[in-house]
């Protein structure tokens, strides 16, 4: 796989090719370099690289040409998602790679198909910004292939609808919902279970850790390989779950 990596990284190589503006790099190709190899022989691996380094690409290439499962977790919600759908489609395009990809979010990020008809039809509050708004989510159902709550961007990230669209552990029915076959959420699980790689943020790896700590069921798929990024919010966030 070294050959390989260094290869995708040469100034006539793959991702020269085909993405506008790549420029090789020393430090990255070490970066890359020294991935691939903490991916064949399994250890650990800490980085730190400065601003341009295209730490980003150097650690996606390698995942990507190892053939192995992997998770990748990053630090917010925002990242993972400039990650899933434009970091990872260019490398994925500039090599060619048949790998099925997965985004898993919280449960909060999804849609609750039940939840929202259920008030959708009988509004909690008398709310003129709550009733347009579930009125936009409603016309949204009927569009989303995802029910990801973040392709509603026109509507507040505060906005007092989303408590009553979404479900918690405590208000979700499970296999009792009259909508369970059409349910986001368990599609996005089933999705990321299948998938070669999978992009998480590290409060749902976390979550999912300490899931499978009390013996319970799991999110996360079996993984080979797991890459944080913006690895320095790790402490305060495992010592949230675990301490």
């Amino acid at each position: 796989m070294l050959k390989q990596v260094t290869s995708a990284f040469a100034a006539g190589g793959a991702l020269a090719k085909h993405i506008a503006g790549f420029n090789a790099r020393d430090a990255q190709l070490q970066m890359a370099q020294a991935v691939a190899d903490v991916i064949e022989h399994p250890g650990a691996l800490v980085v730190e690289a400065g601003t341009g380094t295209g730490k980003t690409y150097a650690y996606l290439v390698p995942a990507l040409l190892s053939g192995k499962k992997v998770v990748l977790s990053t630090g917010t919600k925002n990242l993972q998602e400039q990650l899933y759908f434009r970091d990872l489609p260019k490398v994925v395009k500039a090599l060619a790679s048949p790998l099925q990809l997965a985004l898993l979010k919280g449960r909060s990020n999804y849609l609750c198909l039940f939840r929202l008809d259920q008030h959708y039809n009988h509004v909690p509050l008398q709310d003129e910004q709550l009733i347009q708004d579930l009125s936009l989510i409603k016309k949204w159902s009927a569009e989303t292939q995802s029910g990801d709550i973040g392709e509603l961007t026109y509507i507040a990230e505060d906005s007092k609808a989303l408590p009553y669209v979404t479900s918690t552990t405590d208000n979700c029915l499970g296999k009792d919902c009259p909508v369970y076959e059409d349910c986001h959420l368990l599609k996005a699980r089933k999705k990321a279970q299948a998938a070669d790689l999978v992009v998480v943020n590290h409060h749902l790896f976390f979550a999912d850790l300490a899931l499978k700590d009390t013996g319970f069921g799991e999110l996360l798929p079996q993984m080979d390989v797991i890459i944080f990024d913006e690895a320095h919010q790790l402490p305060d966030i495992a010592s949230d779950y675990f301490g």
